[in-house]
């Protein structure tokens, strides 16, 4: 009986892979926006890099100055679904992403799908990115192809069942994937770039909004904090009845780190700073104009 059981969930399992594999596109971006796509600019793509903090989860522990680009992965982050490791996303053809092509990458940034068409797990936050300007992020290729490359071997997902079943996340992006921006009241135009450095680039929303019990982030309880993956404490809400700095205040702090009191950032906030302050003061200005402007 049991041997007919375990057949019959293997066939149902297997059945179901071919449904998703068949229903589910593998190639999301046309060829449309690929030809509508210019040369990459690297500037921008050196912008769009720390806007994104991908030095923050694929450098090394600890990487400073240039060692901040080479971006060899193997960060460990405890979630409740398991340990998901960060890759690498280098230039080396064998074990990063340089044998990529530009739509490989667009696809993987912006619809969450590896080169082999199986779907990325949402830890990589693909469901912000989509909401980026292809131009974007075809200059974060750019940019990213010409940091250091590096020979390590990405580490292996310690997740638990069923979160281990890969195309079942077919079904979660059909759910999650689609959704648009978190805040669609209206805004001034200083804090319309806000919302695209806030919620498509920089993905704040990935550590100060709550989740629902598949993992995806409540649009519900936007920047309203969330408790600390790592049991420690809760990450702070980013509304302005709980923030209350003014506009200054919270561009200054995402320069140097320091609050209007003189105390210091810390956690991963000190990785998110050191990105910050890599960008221009107006895109500062920016994302502490939307964080005054949210509902």
């Amino acid at each position: 009986m049991w041997k007919k059981l375990i057949i019959s969930a293997s066939l149902a399992a297997f059945g179901g892979f071919l449904l998703t594999w068949t229903v589910f596109p593998r190639n999301p971006i046309t060829a449309s926006t690929m030809a509508a796509l210019a040369d990459p600019n690297l500037e921008n793509g050196a912008r769009v890099f720390w806007a994104g903090g991908c030095a923050s989860c694929h450098a090394a522990n600890g990487a400073e100055g240039e060692a901040r680009l080479i971006l060899a992965g193997g960060r460990a982050f405890e979630t409740e679904f398991g340990i998901f490791y960060a890759p690498n996303i280098s230039p080396d053809a064998t074990a990063g992403i340089g044998d990529w092509t530009m739509a490989q990458f667009l696809h993987a940034m912006q619809h969450g799908r590896g080169p082999n068409g199986l779907p990325l797990y949402p830890a990589f936050p693909y469901t912000a990115y989509r909401l980026a300007d292809p131009q974007d992020m075809a200059d974060l290729y750019g940019y990213l192809q010409s940091l250091p490359a590096d020979p390590s071997l990405s580490r292996d997902h310690d997740l638990t069942f069923p979160f281990n079943i890969r195309p079942a996340l077919f079904f979660w992006q059909a759910l999650y994937l689609e959704r648009g921006y978190a805040v669609t009241a209206p805004l001034s135009d200083e804090a319309i770039r806000g919302r695209y450095l806030v919620e498509a680039l920089a993905h704040c929303g990935e550590c100060h909004t709550s989740r629902g019990a598949l993992g995806a982030v409540d649009h519900g309880a936007w920047l309203r904090g969330a408790p600390n993956p790592s049991g420690q404490g809760r990450i702070p809400p980013l509304t302005p009845d709980a923030l209350t700095w003014s506009k200054a205040e919270i561009a200054a702090y995402l320069n140097d780190g320091f609050t209007p009191s003189f105390d210091s950032a810390g956690g991963h906030m000190v990785d998110v700073i050191r990105n910050m302050a890599m960008l221009q003061p107006d895109d500062r200005a920016a994302i502490a104009q939307y964080l005054k402007e949210l509902p």
